[in-house]
């Protein structure tokens, strides 16, 4: 059985002017121990994906389909049982962990917090177990006694990711965990994050616009646009050979380094992503897509086979698949 598993899960927020469809029909599931990667432009759901796992949603989000963890229905969890599964079960690294960390307490009790709270441990072997966890995360135990104004950037997103540890969970949820961290502080924190999650087994989802960044750590990849999955795969083998045209241009917009040409002149893509309150007819990107034909502006495009453990939601590969 898999670990979650989202069916049809939609999520629309009820605003003053209408309804704003942030999530539509997402279906995937991750196994134990495995690791997925969720990537889009900013607006294409990918966050609100996330939040939605543990119920972290505003009021004004209206949330549709299931989402099963470990076989049980988030939605129908009562207050009590959903308590007990965050932390315990399923933790969340937000983006910025400057926000994320109460400015006037120190390191160690926030770490020591979710621990306390579940019951796991008495407060001396709580307090064993932090120095362990900063010991995890590549930070000294006496750092247990600072406040997140005294640390680095890089540091205080070691913290986050220790505090999502401390209480041994099945599932990490790192929404952008390294966006506000310069490259080689991303680059210590990511080989963190990889080693944490192969060492432990647990299973990652992890958000992020850079494709790159999600291919090295995860195992497989989905890409949302305007609220819908196009495409689903393995991920080295989205990264370097998207069937999705949106998929293509997001691997596109990175430069290569130490390639000066992708350097000096890296391709980006034209456009803004849709208004969700008012998208757009048939496939949602084909007013930006290079190789549109007439019948995307009238399909309503789904996830198609695209290959082995692949899928795509693009009439081109639809086309493929029908030739073969």
């Amino acid at each position: 059985m898999s670990l979650l598993e989202l069916d049809d899960l939609s999520v629309t927020y009820r605003i003053a002017s209408g309804e704003v469809p942030a999530v539509r029909g997402v279906s995937l599931t991750l196994d134990s121990g495995a690791a997925l990667g969720v990537a889009g432009e900013s607006g294409s759901g990918k966050s609100t994906l996330a939040m939605a796992l543990l119920r972290l949603l505003p009021r004004d989000a209206r949330v549709g389909g299931r989402i099963l963890l470990g076989g049980e229905d988030i939605a129908a969890m009562k207050w009590g049982r959903l308590r007990a599964v965050r932390w315990a079960e399923a933790s969340i690294v937000f983006q910025g962990a400057q926000h994320g960390l109460n400015p006037v307490r120190r390191i160690g009790e926030q770490i020591a917090e979710p621990i306390l709270v579940h019951g796991l441990a008495k407060p001396d072997a709580a307090e064993k177990r932090v120095a362990e966890l900063l010991g995890q995360v590549g930070l000294p135990a006496w750092r247990a006694r600072s406040y997140p104004h005294e640390l680095s950037g890089g540091q205080r997103q070691r913290v986050m990711i220790a505090m999502a540890l401390a209480c041994s969970p099945k599932l990490i949820i790192a929404d952008e965990p390294t966006t506000a961290l310069d490259v080689m502080v991303q680059a210590q924190v990511l080989t963190l994050i990889k080693d944490l999650v192969a060492e432990h087994d647990i299973s990652l989802i992890m958000i992020s616009h850079d494709l790159s960044v999600l291919a090295d750590v995860c195992d497989r990849l989905g890409v949302m646009y305007a609220g819908r999955l196009v495409e689903l795969g393995p991920s080295q083998e989205v990264f370097h050979d998207a069937k999705h045209p949106y998929s293509r241009a997001l691997a596109a917009a990175f430069p290569t380094v130490g390639d000066p040409v992708s350097r000096l002149a890296p391709k980006g893509l034209g456009g803004d992503p849709p208004d969700p309150m008012d998208l757009p007819t048939g496939c949602p990107f084909h007013p930006r897509c290079p190789i549109a034909l007439e019948e995307c502006s009238t399909l309503d495009v789904k996830l198609w086979p695209a290959g082995d453990d692949r899928a795509a939601a693009c009439v081109h590969v639809r086309a493929k698949e029908e030739a073969s």
